[in-house]
């Protein structure tokens, strides 16, 4: 079987463009994490409110029964997955199969992102609400965002022989 790839990072990291990109380029299945967020979740952010834990656990919840139902093709989903606990979560799903790609650079190319985003819900307020609980571990596989996107999914093409 072939993984499951969550392309992970704050927002403005490119997470969504890059997981899509590779989808389309490897002919495997996107899923776009933002997609599983409730109404009230997405009216709070707008809003310029940080999500807490206890906001997150149904999304995480939700995309955990997506990645278990994955079948044996590629697939690929965008997810902040910011701290230690919600990858756990987003693992429960499928352990074997699931990896991390970790989306990171400054903060000033996050800021500049964010900003030029005209059809997102994310405002920059939250950027270092977002960086702040961002925890690192050493199963991440880390991706510099200074790099294209196109670059990028090369890369992670290469790491993981597709």
């Amino acid at each position: 079987m072939k993984p499951i790839l969550i392309c992970m990072g704050v927002s403005g990291c490119g997470k969504s463009t890059v997981g899509a990109l590779l989808a389309e380029n490897t002919g495997s299945v996107f899923i776009e994490g933002d997609d599983f967020h409730s109404s009230a979740n997405i009216a709070k952010m707008k809003a310029g409110k940080a999500l807490t834990d206890g906001d997150r656990k149904e999304w995480l919840r939700a995309l955990a029964q997506e990645i278990e139902k994955a079948d044996e093709r590629l697939h690929i989903i965008s997810c902040s997955a910011l701290k230690e606990s919600y990858r756990e979560c987003l693992r429960s799903g499928n352990p074997e199969r699931v990896r991390f790609l970790l989306l990171n650079g400054s903060r000033e190319i996050l800021q500049s992102r964010i900003e030029a985003r005209r059809d997102h819900y994310m405002p920059a307020s939250l950027l270092d609400s977002q960086l702040k609980i961002l925890e690192q571990s050493p199963d991440l596989q880390v991706l510099d965002i200074s790099n294209s996107p196109e670059v990028l999914v090369d890369e992670i093409r290469a790491r993981f022989d597709f």
